[in-house]
């Protein structure tokens, strides 16, 4: 098959959004479709080019505004057995307009909502009614990343009528990257040096898309625990000077680390170095939580804020834990167990390694993806006679 992805975000820009765009991508590639990627040129980025057998296309967008991009050569998408839509991704609607014009399947994945506030919420608002819902509808299958998710999600009333090509497809990690195993001697020495001190792990991008991580929940925690308990955050962006300040004025020098942005093929030794890994979010911007994926098949346990979605990832009490979101002593008092009782955790950590074998095996997922193109195409006259 030929297919199309596109997506707001991709490699080397960090987030979520853009890695799983780019796992699915490549488990296709490895399958021997024949895979292109378009996505928004950032500063910085690689010139168009071959990424592990994705073609990968950096389009100038003519208008941007935050992951935001007006692309018009999305019109003329063409030649494709599948347009396969990350959404949301406003400017990139015009694949669907593509899809429509070219008679071409439109699968989509639904990511997350955006929560905005003043008057970005109110143009969201008015989009999501008109540009948003002919998109959204348009759509051969529509795939959220849990079914958790979808019944809580905003864009649900805009789906009636629709609901029978609604479908699940969770994001996948590899287990063969992603696995248990220990930190080179370096890092331990740079992050963990002397007394090995236990430690929790925030992994986000540090930008103001990405505002609903909860850093300073995490944070106000981490203040509220022994000082002999560290935290380490992995990630960059443009709130990474604001948080670093926040830090200092909890008077948590020393006990929280900023990494930075980490390479990719590094990311896996720092799963490796924590005790647990905490993703905090904050809204429901946060739709799966890829880190705590990441961090299970690390072999470590997880604490995630009880969001829809979020919550479909953690098995309570088995592979960690849930706390409300935002509740800082909630938060405090989860980590202090985990960090405290580390045979416990441990068998918990175990217990996430297995089922991120059984459900979220990368592989596995791009052999559903594929089975799904495949299905449509094959029942493609049928669909159109529904329209």
């Amino acid at each position: 098959m030929r297919i199309a992805h596109v997506t707001a975000a991709f490699p080397p820009y960090f987030s979520g959004t853009g890695n799983v765009c780019f796992q699915n991508c490549q488990e296709l590639a490895h399958g021997g479709n024949d895979v292109h990627v378009f996505t928004p040129a950032i500063p910085g980025s690689p010139e168009n080019g071959t990424l592990e057998g994705i073609s990968v296309h950096r389009l100038h967008p003519r208008v941007r505004i935050g992951n935001a991009a007006f692309l018009p050569q999305l019109a003329n998408l063409s030649g494709f057995d599948v347009i396969h839509l990350h959404y949301p991704f406003f400017g990139g609607e015009l694949a669907a307009f593509s899809s429509q014009k070219a008679h071409t399947p439109l699968v989509i994945t639904y990511h997350q909502d955006v929560l905005l506030t003043g008057a970005a919420a109110w143009i969201e608002k008015i989009l999501r009614r008109t540009s948003s819902r002919y998109v959204l509808r348009s759509a051969d299958r529509l795939l959220f990343t849990s079914l958790d998710y979808g019944q809580a999600s905003y864009i649900k009333p805009l789906l009636k009528g629709r609901e029978d090509r609604i479908g699940e497809l969770p994001n996948g990690v590899d287990t063969l990257k992603f696995s248990p195993g220990k930190a080179p001697d370096d890092l331990v020495e740079c992050f963990k040096p002397g007394l090995r001190r236990p430690t929790a792990l925030l992994v986000a991008t540090l930008d103001r898309p990405h505002y609903f991580k909860g850093v300073n929940v995490f944070l106000n925690a981490l203040a509220r625990l022994p000082d002999h308990y560290q935290g380490i955050i992995v990630g960059s962006g443009s709130l990474q000077p604001s948080y670093k300040a926040y830090a200092q004025s909890l008077e948590l020098d020393g006990r929280v680390l900023f990494a930075g942005r980490v390479p990719e093929a590094d990311l896996p030794n720092y799963y490796r170095l924590a005790d647990v890994v905490v993703l905090p979010s904050t809204t429901m911007g946060e739709a799966f939580g890829l880190v705590l994926v990441e961090g299970m098949a690390c072999g470590k346990p997880v604490i995630a804020s009880n969001l829809p979605g979020v919550r479909s990832v953690v098995e309570e009490g088995i592979t960690g834990f849930l706390v409300e979101p935002g509740q800082i002593t909630g938060l405090a008092n989860a980590v202090d167990w985990v960090l405290s009782n580390p045979q416990r955790a441990a068998v918990m950590g175990q217990q996430g390694r297995a089922r991120v074998i059984e459900k979220y095996d990368q592989a596995r997922i791009g052999i559903q993806l594929g089975k799904l193109y495949a299905d449509i195409l094959a029942h493609r006259d049928t669909y159109l006679a529904d329209q």
